[in-house]
């Protein structure tokens, strides 16, 4: 397998959810730049376990090491590599369970990709424990593309049928995601953000699992960044937005809607205000032909319930070949979705910093 991504800004993640830790390698760094270790440290804890009682009973603190590429409190701009130890284990959870397929999990599709040999501990490297490094790598993305007025921001939009208001696609701004990203829960209607807690509450009381969206933003990043086909905006996002475990859907401006509607509706008209080219509307989530046009890059992003369920499934066992039923102990999220806001925009804002990076943007400090 190969676990690299990227084009300018190359990442190499590693590790397993129960060996001894997870991390990542991030190649095309500049040299120079200052870390703020504040706003790492604030990005790791909003994607952290067991910080509540609607979270996995894990208790991680995501520590990082950072072993190379950072010396004298500055970035050297060779390859900067990252450590986090993984310190809450209980791998004879899975001692029991080795040999039967988890329903929802990788286990089948791993084991016959990887012959057997794949660690089955937690999911091994197939779980979401291997987003931390994601998230630690989004942080140093996020802080570069803040130093250019370039910000990322998201909120839970939806758990289950319970559903948050949406973003008005045009009109987005700083205050807008600077306020939601204050909560420690992050929707833009409270009331129904309490709805939703009661929801995971819920479906944790009966063992079972919950899914939902979550919507994000991009703002002020220039008309011209990306290319058509393969290339394309929508492509590079999507390519890291996949990447997270879960996430079965990605749609961008108005998505699937905008299908209902006839050209006349669907199109966004232009409009000049001081000097700069806006639309009116901004149904296509401010990317035409695979290029940004200057609007807001609005996407939504599906999840899957958590796969781990206290409830009995039926299942096969992979040694004897016979149908057997399974109920999975040991510690899980009733839904990912509030952890996973944090990995949305990490893996946004790493897409994004590559892609500027192709079109010759220069950080330096």
């Amino acid at each position: 397998m190969s676990g690299i991504w990227g084009k300018n800004l190359k990442l190499s993640i590693f590790g397993e959810s129960h060996g001894k830790g997870i991390g990542i390698v991030i190649n095309g760094l500049p040299a120079g730049l200052e870390l703020d270790f504040e706003l790492i440290d604030k990005e790791m804890k909003r994607r952290l376990p067991g910080r509540d009682n609607i979270s996995t009973k894990r208790k991680e603190s995501d520590s990082f090491e950072i072993i190379s590429g950072y010396f004298n409190k500055n970035t050297t701009g060779t390859p900067l590599c990252v450590i986090i130890p993984n310190e809450d284990k209980k791998s004879q959870d899975y001692d029991k369970i080795r040999e039967l397929l988890r329903p929802g999990h990788a286990d089948y599709t791993g084991y016959m990709k990887y012959k057997g040999f794949s660690d089955y501990r937690g999911g091994g490297h197939f779980s979401g424990r291997l987003t931390a490094p994601l998230v630690f790598a989004g942080a140093i993305a996020k802080q570069i593309l803040m130093k250019n007025n370039i910000v990322i921001g998201s909120h839970i939009l939806s758990i289950g049928h319970v559903q948050d208001d949406y973003f008005d696609l045009a009109q987005v701004d700083i205050n807008t995601i600077n306020k939601i990203n204050t909560k420690e829960f992050p929707v833009i209607n409270e009331e129904k953000g309490r709805k939703m807690i009661e929801l995971i509450q819920e479906v944790k009381s009966e063992q079972d699992s919950i899914g939902g969206t979550i919507e994000a933003a991009i703002l002020n990043l220039k008309a011209g960044i990306g290319d058509p086909f393969f290339d394309s905006v929508e492509s590079k996002l999507s390519h890291l937005l996949f990447s997270i475990p879960g996430v079965k859907g990605v749609e961008f401006g108005r998505g699937f809607e905008i299908t209902k509607l006839k050209g006349s509706q669907a199109n966004d008209q232009y409009y000049i205000q001081n000097e700069e080219i806006k639309t009116y509307t901004n149904n296509n989530g401010g990317i035409l032909g695979g290029i940004t046009n200057g609007m807001p890059v609005i996407f939504r992003v599906g999840i899957k319930p958590t796969p781990s369920i206290g409830l009995k499934q039926k299942t096969v066992n992979i040694k004897a070949m016979e149908n057997v039923e399974i109920k999975i102990d040991g510690r899980h999220d009733p839904c990912i979705i509030p952890r996973a806001v944090p990995v949305v925009e990490a893996v946004s804002g790493l897409a994004v910093l590559d892609l500027i990076m192709e079109h010759g943007g220069n950080f330096i400090g």
